[in-house]
């Protein structure tokens, strides 16, 4: 009996050992593994979390007023993050990554979809901005980049502006870079242009929040002061990093 009883332990040890080999193959980074009753080993699906904000909830004053960012952190996002991690446990979405998730959003539930994109979006928005922003682009690929599809930084921001303001009702307005060519979209509610559903697809490199909380408590209607207050803060350095 106490053979048998090694033999089991020693079989499912091995077992283990070969699934972790498997799931590491494609850069695949296995969190947790669990053993069920029937002796299966699982791997533990892919959760959203809040990344610490970057500075204080004052931090971006006068840009952006303290309460504003207090309000839309703890409240607003951490809405988002319970939300999307309670729809991916009760809908059973087993993916891996935040970009493997938005490349089958298409056919989720709002709730899955709207809240991982609010989840998602929000720590790329406290990201892009800095209390230490610097009024002029350094020298760089994002600087060549801008000047060579927009003309001129001005004419950028400019351009990024007027997306921004168009968005009707609530959504986001996005700097992306589409195999190299960069180009400025928005969505609208939480969407992002990684989403399998998205107009223009690409990889994000700077975002503006036009939702109303982003706001109103500061600007109340007058979004384009909001976002004209968005350039002090813009962090050109995350920026440019973004751009591969």
């Amino acid at each position: 009996m106490e053979t048998l009883k090694r033999r089991k332990f020693i079989g499912m040890a091995v077992a283990a050992a070969g699934a972790l080999t498997v799931s590491s193959v494609g850069g695949l980074s296995l969190n947790a593994f669990s053993a069920e009753t029937n002796d299966n080993v699982y791997l533990k699906p892919f959760l959203f979390s809040q990344n610490p904000l970057p500075y204080s909830y004052n931090g971006l004053e006068p840009s952006i007023d303290a309460l504003t960012m207090e309000i839309h952190y703890t409240k607003h996002h951490a809405a988002y993050i319970k939300n999307v991690n309670e729809a991916i446990k009760a809908e059973n979405l087993n993916y891996t990554s935040a970009a493997e998730f938005f490349a089958h959003s298409k056919g989720m539930s709002p709730k899955a979809r709207n809240n991982a994109g609010g989840a998602w979006n929000h720590n790329f928005f406290w990201a892009s901005m800095t209390p230490s922003s610097s009024s002029r682009l350094a020298e760089g690929k994002l600087k060549k980049g801008i000047e060579g599809t927009f003309g001129s930084i001005d004419t950028f921001k400019a351009e990024f502006s007027k997306a921004a303001l168009g968005q009707f009702g609530s959504g986001w307005a996005w700097l992306v870079s589409d195999k190299g060519k960069l180009k400025i979209v928005s969505t609208p509610n939480q969407d992002n242009p990684l989403m399998d559903n998205a107009t223009v697809k690409g990889t994000p490199l700077l975002a503006i929040d036009v939702w109303e909380h982003a706001y109103y408590l500061k600007y109340q209607n007058k979004r384009n002061d909001y976002i004209a207050a968005f350039w002090n803060v813009v962090n050109w350095k995350e920026v440019e990093k973004r751009l591969v």
